[in-house]
């Protein structure tokens, strides 16, 4: 319901400026610019669901693979203790708990396209157990507000932006986006937690996260200790080497195990099409109406209220040239990438500015995009909480980044 009336304020509002501005600025071209921005991000929205074909395809079929060599089944019981208080209206050692683990497992990598079709598949098993089909359950809020928060432990494409823009140094956004993405996911974890009235003292609870706040320090620690120039190459080195890591795993214990492998995945492989099928129109709603708004002015008006408002209280506003960035960050992905090389050609990617825009686009990933994507896959309708708290977990990440920013480049 919440997304209906945000799709909705993103079409008035785009209109009703572009309205003001052919009657008071006589802008006669604004209303064109409309209309190209609709049917530029309509087809926009079919490209990516195409793209993501072979993505879907490819993924799912080796999760098949996955399913029958009992790989999945292995990493679902290792963390079942953690998930079972998470997610306790799912069943013992319910199939979601595994594509779950590897949607994360792949987002913290920065794999966003495995993420995506390991998501869907996740949603989808949820779903199979959800009382009211129209109506986002308990899990599947937990784990979309989870998955928005975007937990990034290798940014890799962040920083091939930065390198790929004259970066001196494209790491050394590395630690603040890793210290802002896990305050955003933390945020994200414990305001679920306290609506759904899940105990996050529980000492099962404690001691996972109490291992993942000690695998983030490790890893910052590792490779604070490394010379800049290699963060990123051995970033991406282990980035890639999982991914294959995995993939290999999968095939060579299904194949251990005597599974048809090859059967396995086209069995899996043949539902990428259909789901990619299944999302377009969601995809195409979402980014026509971000299209208008952001077409007709009205991102620029809300970015110049926000300055002035800042400066009246007196506060720094040296990061305000990559706020864009924040605030299209939620709506869309290629959007708010699209505005962080903007910042970075404008202002330098050694800029501060450029610096508070790298750091902003690896610390969350895009709510709206998120929502519309898993929940219209699924067929649900009421959202619930789910894009309240998921923006609440992008505004602590952001506000997090944007000090870090000021902590580590001002």
């Amino acid at each position: 319901m919440l997304l209906n009336y945000i799709w909705i304020f993103f079409f008035i509002i785009g209109f009703a400026v572009a309205v003001i501005k052919l009657i008071f600025m006589g802008d006669t071209e604004i209303f064109s610019q409309l209309t190209s921005s609709l049917f530029s991000n309509a087809r926009t929205g079919f490209e990516v669901s195409l793209g993501l074909t072979g993505v879907l395809t490819l993924w799912l079929g080796l999760m098949k693979i996955g399913e029958k060599g009992g790989v999945v089944k292995y990493f679902a019981k290792l963390v079942n203790p953690l998930f079972s208080r998470l997610f306790p209206e799912l069943p013992k050692d319910h199939p979601a708990i595994g594509s779950m683990v590897m949607n994360f497992t792949a987002n913290m990598l920065g794999l966003d396209n495995a993420a995506t079709p390991l998501g869907l598949k996740a949603m989808k098993e949820m779903q199979d157990v959800n009382p009211d089909k129209e109506k986002a359950s308990n899990a599947q809020i937990m784990f979309l507000v989870i998955n928005t928060a975007g937990l990034t432990l290798i940014p890799v494409s962040v920083m091939v932006y930065r390198a790929q823009l004259g970066a001196a140094d494209p790491s050394d956004v590395f630690i603040p986006i890793l210290l802002a993405t896990f305050c955003a996911t933390m945020a994200g974890l414990i305001t679920v937690s306290i609506i759904q009235k899940i105990n996050l003292l529980d000492k099962v609870v404690l001691a996972y996260l109490g291992s993942l706040t000690l695998l983030v320090a490790a890893l910052i620690w590792f490779l604070s200790s490394l010379p800049q120039e290699q963060i990123a190459k051995i970033s991406s080195l282990v980035s890639n080497f999982v991914l294959i890591a995995i993939i290999i795993g999968f095939i060579s214990l299904a194949f251990i195990r005597k599974v048809n492998v090859y059967e396995a995945f086209i069995d899996g492989a043949k539902e990428g099409f259909s789901v990619a099928i299944r999302i377009v129109p969601y995809l195409i709603a979402i980014l026509a109406a971000i299209g208008v708004f952001r077409a007709s002015g009205a991102m620029d008006l809300l970015l110049g209220g926000l300055g002035h408002a800042l400066a009246y209280f007196g506060i720094n506003t040296d990061f305000l040239p990559a706020l864009p960035t924040a605030l299209m960050k939620p709506l869309s992905g290629s959007g708010a990438r699209g505005m962080m090389v903007e910042v970075l050609k404008t202002y330098g990617a050694d800029s501060f500015a450029g610096h508070v825009a790298s750091v902003i686009q690896g610390t969350t990933d895009t709510t709206f995009y998120i929502v519309a994507l898993y929940f219209g896959f699924v067929g649900v309708k009421k959202t619930r909480y789910a894009i309240g708290a998921g923006l609440f977990a992008d505004f602590i990440g952001i506000t997090a980044a944007i000090l870090l920013a000021y902590l580590f480049f001002h």
